[in-house]
């Protein structure tokens, strides 16, 4: 049994807040995807990539998933990539598999040309209840991004759910598409120390 299964999910939180402040947050210029300067940052790939990073995002996600219905689990390419991969992983060993997938920046341009990854042939997303996952949130512009593919696929998207949100304007982003938007952590809980 994993150690995380055997903690509170306010410990769990706590110790995941713990290793985002240590591996993922920052102070200092930089500029966001967005095209805003910010003089803080979050790169969650080294919390996303850590072993126990990894496993507490996919417990807390998973907890925030509880008692809803949901078919798929995903977002756009790179940062839905390793949290969808974990929860995926750690939905089945509970019992309870939610398949991922991931939603190409463009489709490729050789192969089978998709633009959303990770279903088999015989597999779709049309009629589907699928959340979209995010590591970061300033604006929402990149997980609209993979909303629109979603719905142009006949997805339904339930929610969008990140695991910061940066406090900048994603909220009213996705409630003028008409989509809740939720987040493990916001911004603010890392700007106080």
């Amino acid at each position: 049994m994993p150690a995380t299964a055997l903690k509170s999910a306010a410990d769990n939180r706590a110790r995941l807040a713990e290793i985002i402040r240590t591996r993922s947050f920052g102070r200092g210029k930089i500029m966001l995807a967005s095209g805003r300067e910010s003089d803080f940052y979050f790169n969650l790939k080294p919390t996303m990539l850590d072993a126990e990073g990894a496993a507490l995002l996919a417990e807390l996600t998973l907890d925030a998933l509880a008692g809803e219905k949901v078919d798929y689990v995903g977002g756009l390419e790179m940062g839905a990539v390793p949290i969808a991969g974990a929860i995926a992983q750690l939905s089945f060993m509970r019992g309870k598999p939610i398949p991922a997938f991931f939603v190409r920046k463009k489709p490729k341009e050789h192969g089978a040309k998709l633009s959303i990854e990770g279903l088999a042939k015989h597999e779709s997303i049309s009629g589907k209840r699928v959340v979209v996952v995010e590591d970061v949130t300033t604006t929402g512009g990149s997980a609209m991004k993979a909303v629109e593919s979603l719905r142009e696929a006949g997805a339904q998207v339930a929610f969008v759910l990140t695991m910061v949100d940066r406090e900048e304007g994603a909220a009213e982003t996705f409630k003028d598409a008409g989509l809740d938007f939720r987040s493990i952590f916001r911004a603010s809980e890392f700007l106080k120390g």
